[in-house]
């Protein structure tokens, strides 16, 4: 069964040796340039997108709007995108050991930020790569260097999730 990752959470493409790809640092922010009228009423939030490579060749890399989904809410409903403030890679050449980070600033009702849905679809020397999945929302600390988890709340997603994580490891222990 597919299973998304977890804010955070590396995921590797195996049709591309050595790229790799991440969504991170989903945190409320206020956008640089100023808020969309089209926002008002709603609470900012910015997330982070990396694109390393650590494969021994360059590769072309495109990360633009509409190759990002970022869905809120236990609905899934689609959060507003700032297109105006947001930094994507348009075409970059990322060398082997360098990486790419694409920053959006998106917005949404705040009661529904505690989940954040976020699908990525990289094209990768004009090849499309399959989508992938991270949940998370803000408020929400990713975990220290030493796994420790920081800042759960007790009902919260990460909590969640540490929860079901432990239990499966358990699982193959008697």
């Amino acid at each position: 069964m597919y299973e998304p990752n977890v804010v955070g959470d590396w995921q590797e493409y195996d049709e591309h040796a050595g790229l790799r790809v991440r969504v991170h640092r989903v945190e409320p922010a206020e956008p640089p340039r100023g808020r969309d009228d089209a926002a008002e009423q709603l609470t900012y939030f910015s997330l982070r997108v990396t694109v390393e490579n650590r494969g021994d060749r360059r590769v072309c890399v495109h990360l633009e709007d509409g190759q990002i989904d970022v869905r809120i809410g236990p609905d899934g409903e689609g959060a507003f995108l700032d297109w105006r403030n947001s930094q994507f890679i348009e075409g970059f050449e990322i060398y082997p050991l360098r990486r790419a980070t694409a920053v959006l600033y998106a917005a949404g009702p705040q009661a529904q930020l505690d989940q954040v849905d976020v699908q990525v679809q990289l094209r990768v020397d004009d090849e499309w790569t399959e989508r992938r999945l991270w949940a998370g929302g803000t408020g929400l600390d990713e975990p220290a260097a030493g796994g420790a988890q920081g800042g759960c709340r007790e009902n919260g997603l990460a909590h969640q999730v540490s929860v079901f994580l432990r239990d499966q490891a358990g699982e193959g222990t008697v």
